[in-house]
């Protein structure tokens, strides 16, 4: 197996960014989702709910991000390394530092509501929860349950063959290939593997780091929403709920807790076990 694409996501729910390198901290990829936003009582906002988000690209810079509009619109926005503290509803951890209010203002429009910027400036103080696989020492940033999210492309193409199936059995045209972006992973793999192989790695390496394998990922029905045209439909849980139910939900890709640090490139070869 090969590395065969790396997504960043700056900010939770907006779109990312694909780089062809990266470097992997103890809380997932540097710059993957340490920002996310709040509602003024400290819930936090994503795409499931709104999903014009995922319309919104973050993209990372020295020290800031750089938002953008679909229009052309952008604004750079600086990490508040002494911004106000905010009480956040997110697991696990109890305040965010706030962006400068242009940033606020500048979503809000956006969004139509208010809304609060928030960064992360520490990943330490987050843990990742027990129940998602983690162990004592486990940091995390602003990402659901886990530092990372492995896919492979042998599942997507048997996921695509099943929907394709559904769709001809119910006397419907086949559907366009759904697209990886679905799932909004942090790598993705490909070679010569079975599919949905990964539901059973304990360990994993990318060139030179080492990672583990906490649990497989339950999908929720932010992949309904097509991240091109923002309509949500009922792809891909419908034939996830008929091929991988299980426990009462659906499974897509794995989660990675890093063991080591380092760079990963897209190329690397890929050992699983």
């Amino acid at each position: 197996m090969r590395l065969v694409s790396t997504h960043v996501h700056p900010v939770k729910s907006l779109g990312g960014v694909d780089v062809d390198h990266a470097t992997v901290e103890p809380w997932g990829l540097r710059h993957d989702r340490r920002w996310l936003l709040l509602r003024p009582d400290g819930e936090v906002l994503t795409a499931r709910t709104a999903p014009r988000m995922l319309g919104l690209t973050a993209t990372p810079g020295p020290g800031s991000i750089t938002l953008r509009d679909r229009d052309g619109a952008s604004l750079t926005v600086a990490e508040p390394v002494d911004g106000p503290p905010a009480a956040t509803a997110l697991s696990r951890l109890d305040t965010l530092r706030l962006a400068a209010g242009e940033a606020h203002d500048w979503l809000g429009e956006r969004l139509g509501q208010p809304v609060r910027l928030g960064w992360l400036d520490d990943p330490r103080r987050r843990p990742v929860s027990a129940t998602h696989g983690g162990r004592p020492g486990d940091p995390l940033n602003l990402s659901d349950a886990g530092p990372l999210l492995v896919a492979t492309l042998p599942s997507l193409r048997r996921l695509r063959d099943w929907i394709v199936e559904g769709a001809l059995e119910r006397g419907e045209p086949a559907p366009d290939p759904l697209p990886m972006a679905r799932f909004r992973p942090t790598v993705v793999l490909d070679g010569p593997v079975a599919p949905f192989a990964e539901d059973d790695w304990s360990r994993v390496r990318i060139g030179t780091v080492d990672f583990r394998a906490a649990e497989r990922c339950d999908r929720c029905s932010l992949t309904l929403v097509d991240p091109v045209t923002l309509v949500p439909g009922r792809e891909p849980i419908r034939t996830l709920a008929r091929h991988r139910r299980q426990d009462g939900k659906t499974w897509f890709g794995v989660r990675l807790i890093p063991l080591t640090t380092g760079e990963i490139r897209v190329g690397d070869p890929v050992v699983a076990s």
